[in-house]
């Protein structure tokens, strides 16, 4: 299984971007699907994920409200829309996958991992 994500970019605080990643999996549909996120210096933190069907997600307590995962069984994509992004959600971003049958929001329920995405927000 391989991701690819994109979507990263510079951006001021307030302000939007909308992560995708794309995976090479045919299979897509029985997958789950997270967002994590690594900040210098600061361990991965899981930051959104979704279940298979997309009937399930989990967000992380500081992007609630802010952040909304999706997936697109259909395109084998999973978006990640950020809104209201703040300084402190500078990190790179990765899209992990498993083949788990529930939402997991615990890195090691992961077993795929993209190369990630920079995100930064400046002040």
């Amino acid at each position: 299984v391989q991701l690819q994500a994109s979507g990263g970019g510079l951006v001021q605080a307030g302000g939007s971007l909308r992560l995708s990643c794309v995976v090479s999996e045919g299979t897509f549909s029985k997958l789950r699907m997270g967002w994590f996120r690594q900040a210098p210096g600061k361990e991965r933190e899981v930051v959104a994920a979704i279940s298979r069907s997309g009937g399930s997600t989990y967000y992380t307590d500081s992007v609630k409200d802010r952040f909304t995962i999706s997936r697109d069984n259909a395109e084998n994509t999973v978006h990640l829309q950020m809104n209201k992004l703040k300084p402190e959600d500078t990190a790179v971003y990765f899209c992990a996958a498993d083949f788990g049958a529930v939402v997991s929001g615990t890195i090691g329920g992961y077993d795929f991992w993209g190369q990630g995405t920079q995100v930064t927000v400046s002040s």
